[in-house]
Protein backbone atom coordinates (compact mmCIF):
# COMPACT_ATOMS: atom_id res chain seq x y z
CA UNK A 1 0.00 0.00 0.00
CA UNK A 2 1.25 3.72 -1.21
CA UNK A 3 1.84 6.04 1.71
CA UNK A 4 1.68 9.64 0.59
CA UNK A 5 4.71 11.57 1.46
CA UNK A 6 4.62 15.08 2.91
CA UNK A 7 5.40 16.57 -0.01
CA UNK A 8 1.91 14.33 -1.42
CA UNK A 9 0.06 15.48 1.17
CA UNK A 10 1.23 19.51 0.81
CA UNK A 11 -0.09 18.51 -2.73
CA UNK A 12 -3.67 17.04 -2.22
CA UNK A 13 -4.01 20.10 0.37
CA UNK A 14 -3.20 22.61 -2.64
CA UNK A 15 -5.34 20.59 -5.34
CA UNK A 16 -8.15 20.81 -2.56
CA UNK A 17 -7.53 24.33 -2.23
CA UNK A 18 -7.69 25.01 -5.80
CA UNK A 19 -7.94 21.54 -8.23
CA UNK A 20 -7.50 23.74 -11.40
CA UNK A 21 -4.48 25.67 -10.35
CA UNK A 22 -1.02 25.44 -12.79
CA UNK A 23 1.65 23.01 -12.19
CA UNK A 24 3.93 25.89 -12.42
CA UNK A 25 1.96 27.50 -9.68
CA UNK A 26 1.92 24.28 -7.44
CA UNK A 27 5.34 23.81 -7.83
CA UNK A 28 6.48 27.71 -6.84
CA UNK A 29 4.19 26.94 -4.17
CA UNK A 30 5.63 23.96 -2.74
CA UNK A 31 9.27 24.78 -3.79
CA UNK A 32 9.66 21.95 -6.02
CA UNK A 33 10.34 21.54 -9.66
CA UNK A 34 7.22 21.18 -12.21
CA UNK A 35 8.69 18.10 -13.02
CA UNK A 36 8.36 17.04 -9.56
CA UNK A 37 4.97 18.01 -9.38
CA UNK A 38 3.73 16.58 -12.74
CA UNK A 39 5.26 13.07 -11.18
CA UNK A 40 4.09 13.47 -7.74
CA UNK A 41 0.42 13.53 -9.52
CA UNK A 42 1.04 11.21 -11.41
CA UNK A 43 1.99 8.33 -8.80
CA UNK A 44 -0.94 9.92 -6.62
CA UNK A 45 -3.12 8.85 -9.21
CA UNK A 46 -1.68 5.37 -10.50
CA UNK A 47 -1.87 4.16 -6.70
CA UNK A 48 -5.61 5.75 -6.67
CA UNK A 49 -5.11 8.30 -4.00
CA UNK A 50 -6.54 10.82 -6.29
CA UNK A 51 -9.15 9.78 -8.21
CA UNK A 52 -10.02 12.41 -10.44
CA UNK A 53 -10.21 15.88 -10.84
CA UNK A 54 -14.02 17.63 -10.85
CA UNK A 55 -15.41 21.09 -10.85
CA UNK A 56 -17.64 22.47 -8.07
CA UNK A 57 -20.71 24.18 -8.78
CA UNK A 58 -22.22 25.92 -5.74
CA UNK A 59 -24.40 23.61 -3.64
CA UNK A 60 -28.08 25.22 -3.04
CA UNK A 61 -27.75 24.36 0.19
CA UNK A 62 -25.14 26.95 0.51
CA UNK A 63 -26.95 30.01 -1.23
CA UNK A 64 -29.34 29.75 1.87
CA UNK A 65 -28.93 32.12 4.75
CA UNK A 66 -29.57 29.55 8.03
CA UNK A 67 -27.98 25.83 7.48
CA UNK A 68 -28.08 23.39 10.51
CA UNK A 69 -27.46 19.95 11.57
CA UNK A 70 -30.08 18.72 13.55
CA UNK A 71 -29.62 15.33 16.22
CA UNK A 72 -33.05 13.28 16.33
CA UNK A 73 -33.94 10.96 19.06
CA UNK A 74 -36.71 8.76 17.45
CA UNK A 75 -39.38 6.43 20.17
CA UNK A 76 -39.16 2.88 19.97
CA UNK A 77 -39.70 1.55 16.10
CA UNK A 78 -41.00 4.21 14.54
CA UNK A 79 -38.00 5.12 12.83
CA UNK A 80 -39.32 4.05 8.97
CA UNK A 81 -42.71 6.69 9.76
CA UNK A 82 -40.26 9.62 10.69
CA UNK A 83 -37.71 8.71 8.05
CA UNK A 84 -40.81 8.91 5.79
CA UNK A 85 -42.06 12.14 6.60
CA UNK A 86 -38.91 13.74 7.45
CA UNK A 87 -38.23 12.43 2.81
CA UNK A 88 -41.06 15.72 2.51
CA UNK A 89 -39.55 18.21 4.09
CA UNK A 90 -37.67 20.41 1.06
CA UNK A 91 -35.51 22.09 3.89
CA UNK A 92 -33.85 18.85 4.36
CA UNK A 93 -30.94 18.53 2.41
CA UNK A 94 -29.35 15.30 3.62
CA UNK A 95 -30.47 12.52 6.18
CA UNK A 96 -28.51 10.14 8.00
CA UNK A 97 -28.95 7.00 10.81
CA UNK A 98 -26.67 6.99 13.29
CA UNK A 99 -25.62 5.26 15.89
CA UNK A 100 -24.79 6.33 19.79
CA UNK A 101 -27.23 8.88 21.53
CA UNK A 102 -28.76 9.78 18.68
CA UNK A 103 -30.79 8.02 16.03
CA UNK A 104 -30.53 10.59 12.97
CA UNK A 105 -28.90 12.90 12.11
CA UNK A 106 -30.50 15.75 9.49
CA UNK A 107 -28.60 18.58 7.01
CA UNK A 108 -30.54 21.23 6.41
CA UNK A 109 -31.04 24.85 4.98
CA UNK A 110 -33.15 27.33 5.04
CA UNK A 111 -33.76 30.93 3.78
CA UNK A 112 -33.94 32.80 7.43
CA UNK A 113 -34.57 32.46 10.71
CA UNK A 114 -38.23 32.54 10.76
CA UNK A 115 -38.11 29.51 7.95
CA UNK A 116 -35.66 27.62 10.39
CA UNK A 117 -37.86 28.68 13.22
CA UNK A 118 -40.79 26.54 11.11
CA UNK A 119 -39.18 23.89 10.21
CA UNK A 120 -37.73 22.68 13.65
CA UNK A 121 -41.45 22.96 14.84
CA UNK A 122 -43.04 20.90 11.98
CA UNK A 123 -40.00 18.77 12.74
CA UNK A 124 -40.54 18.43 16.15
CA UNK A 125 -43.99 17.57 15.54
CA UNK A 126 -43.52 14.42 13.96
CA UNK A 127 -45.30 11.66 15.91
CA UNK A 128 -42.08 9.33 17.13
CA UNK A 129 -39.55 12.27 17.30
CA UNK A 130 -39.30 12.49 20.96
CA UNK A 131 -36.05 14.76 20.83
CA UNK A 132 -33.96 17.09 18.90
CA UNK A 133 -30.68 19.23 19.01
CA UNK A 134 -29.84 21.63 16.44
CA UNK A 135 -26.45 23.45 15.68
CA UNK A 136 -26.39 25.94 12.95
CA UNK A 137 -23.45 25.75 10.96
CA UNK A 138 -21.85 29.20 11.25
CA UNK A 139 -18.73 28.44 8.36
CA UNK A 140 -17.42 26.56 6.10
CA UNK A 141 -13.86 25.70 6.29
CA UNK A 142 -13.45 22.14 5.00
CA UNK A 143 -15.72 20.72 2.20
Amino acid sequence: MYRPTDLDKRLISALRKDGRAPIAALAEQLGVSRATVTARIGKLTAHGIIVGFTVRVRDPAEAAEIRAVSFIEVEGRTTDRVIGQLRGFPEIQALHTTNGGWDLVAETACADLGDFDELLRRMRGIPGIVNSETSLLLSSVVR
